[in-house]
């Protein structure tokens, strides 16, 4: 019935969900651009109109009473994001005591511009050895997309290439606030 409804506000407003996936019981989904409050509420219509049923981090200062409540209803996960490791370890754990479980995580980390993605998810995947999955929300066309699949090889520079590759030309609702999709520069880098 969830997933009748979420179809049919989806149609109401002009938006459109496409998933190009398998059925996985395991993945980490990653969303971006994330630009707007805005995304939030179009990704989790379109992902229950697809029947996903997934789980999602946001800052714990969110999660007050009675809202708490509610986000956690509806899959949210409550982080500390100033101790990035312990979030990665939680994380990590999640998907070894779970049989099923879908992990969405913004990778800009904020919906104002960045210069470069966390690449957390991606460590997360890796150590969890389960696969990402790539999601856009792209506005001018008004389609949020499940795209790609991607098991991380280990060479973070070549995934990131194909993840750069499929988030090319999606658009955030705020364009301005879009970050690229690369990496964090280091001092080798400069090298």
């Amino acid at each position: 019935m969830i997933q009748s409804i979420s179809q049919f506000i989806l149609r109401v407003i002009g938006w459109q969900a496409i998933s190009t996936i398998p059925p996985l019981e395991k993945y980490l989904l990653v969303g971006a651009p994330h630009t707007t409050n805005w995304d939030f509420p179009l990704t989790l219509l379109a992902l229950s109109s697809l029947g996903v049923k997934f789980n999602w981090v946001a800052k714990h200062t969110l999660f007050w009473w009675p809202l708490g409540l509610f986000l956690r209803v509806i899959g949210g996960i409550p982080v500390d994001r100033s101790g990035g490791m312990a979030f990665l370890k939680q994380a990590i754990e999640l998907y070894k005591e779970r049989d099923k479980l879908i992990l969405a995580i913004a990778p800009e980390g904020t919906r104002s511009r960045t210069s470069h993605w966390k690449s957390g998810f991606y460590v997360i995947a890796r150590k969890a050895n389960v696969p990402i999955v790539l999601g856009s929300i792209d506005y001018p066309t008004k389609q949020i997309t499940i795209g790609m699949v991607l098991m991380p090889s280990g060479n973070i520079e070549k995934d990131f290439k194909r993840i750069r590759e499929f988030y090319r030309g999606k658009e955030g609702k705020y364009p301005e606030k879009q970050g690229e999709v690369r990496l964090k520069k280091t001092s080798q880098d400069n090298n």
